[in-house]
């Protein structure tokens, strides 16, 4: 789709959540929270309903012909996905819950390899879930965890601090290719490049990269990269973990169970092949299936044209927040995502703002956004946050200023 022909209203009939209306006073619902979590379109509930009323049966086990489908159905997407993100092969794909499965499976299962005193390096705009993992692990196997700290702008990271980190015995670098607070687009290439030349392996969290930017693991030479479809307009519950083939064969099994095993003895077992070894127990096969659908309306709506689309929107609402006295907005980088994280002035709190847009309709987060050393490191305990996608209007930010004109106000912050 060429930007010039970006038609929001034909986006928003596909997403019959966006009709809703919330509050007391029945106000038209703006959708404001997408980093969290993006809305789902017809297509892909439809692929959902599809799954539970044609084709549930469990995969990989039957020779039946429901079970037959559902399996074609899971593979399917397996394949859409490596195409997507540019894998080698299907078999780097394993699906997982969610983001946080996909890295707590890399650090349980590859830093078992590492030896007591190793390092594992991360940064300091990380979610908690590519912080604690790696500290379960660094407990669990002896290892050491550092961060990479901000530069003195707090929008982007130190990279000459991250080159002095990295020493001999860095054995993973783990790090956001986008904040989910300060909307910082990382060089991921840069920093994957560093690491290598360390001779430490990379783990890319591509949660909030994907909906908004081609992902490409072999432009990024990443050795691992995680994400999640609720993200990227897909099913809750459905994740990604790409890894290189030559590690995922090095390493242990995460869980144990069906599917994960080739052969069974009291005594000892064997693990299946790839992908299988790492997919434990009955998958959410139903998501995964209409996963697929999601990434298809992405591409076909066309995903350089949401990018153009959202830019346009961050910018207008940024521009306007800015002219509100006493309005503090965190993350200045050039070309970052879509996202805005605000506080306005000293009495207005984080939850205090949340709230008081939610009763005029408007959805926002508020928090630390799981996100506490990154917190601390911005001198504050919560910012409140404004994140758009394929779906949100110039009238909706126009909203979201004139709902925040009147917390001003209320706040008599000018």
């Amino acid at each position: 789709m060429r930007a010039e022909a970006y038609d929001t209203d034909a986006l928003r009939a596909q997403f019959p959540i966006l009709r809703r209306t919330v509050g007391e006073a029945g106000a038209p619902l703006v959708y404001l929270d997408n980093t969290a979590t993006s809305q789902t379109p017809g297509c892909v509930v439809q692929a959902i309903v599809d799954g539970y009323t044609r084709t549930k049966a469990n995969v990989h086990r039957g020779v039946h012909t429901l079970s037959q489908e559902a399996t074609d159905a899971m593979e399917a997407t397996r394949r859409r996905v490596q195409r997507f993100i540019g894998a080698e092969s299907h078999e780097e794909i394993i699906f997982t819950r969610g983001t946080t499965e996909a890295i707590n499976l890399v650090a349980a299962s590859y830093c078992s390899l590492l030896q007591p005193g190793d390092e594992i390096l991360v940064t300091v705009m990380e979610h908690h879930s590519n912080i604690v993992p790696w500290q379960l692990a660094a407990e669990r196997y002896g290892l050491k965890v550092k961060a990479v700290p901000l530069n003195d702008d707090l929008s982007t990271l130190d990279l000459d601090a991250y080159a002095s980190l990295l020493g001999p015995r860095t054995r993973v670098v783990a790090f956001t290719a986008v904040s989910n607070v300060l909307g910082t687009v990382n060089p991921v290439r840069r920093m994957v490049d560093m690491a290598h030349a360390a001779g430490a392996v990379v783990l890319v969290d591509a949660a909030q990269a994907v909906a908004h930017e081609r992902v490409d693991v072999r432009a990024w030479d990443a050795d691992f990269l995680a994400f999640s479809s609720h993200k990227m307009y897909g099913p809750t519950g459905v994740g990604v973990l790409y890894g290189r083939r030559g590690l995922l064969d090095r390493m242990p099994p995460y869980q144990g169970g069906g599917e994960m095993i080739a052969h069974v003895d009291i005594e000892s077992s064997t693990w299946a092949d790839l992908p299988f070894k790492f997919e434990a127990g009955t998958p959410d096969f139903v998501g995964i299936a209409a996963f697929h659908k999601a990434i298809d309306w992405m591409e076909s709506t066309g995903i350089e044209a949401i990018a153009a689309h959202e830019e346009s929107l961050l910018l207008r609402a940024e521009s306007e927040l800015a002219t509100l006295p006493g309005v503090r907005i965190f993350g200045r980088a050039p070309g970052k995502c879509a996202i805005i994280s605000f506080l306005m002035g000293t009495e207005a709190s984080a939850y205090d703002i949340g709230m008081l847009l939610d009763q005029m309709g408007i959805a926002v987060r508020t928090g630390h956004h799981c996100a506490q050393p990154l917190m601390r490191a911005l001198g504050v305990s919560g910012v409140a946050r404004a994140s758009f996608a394929a779906y949100n209007t110039p009238a909706e930010v126009d909203a979201f200023i004139a709902a925040l004109r009147r917390i001003h106000k209320i706040f008599r912050l000018g």
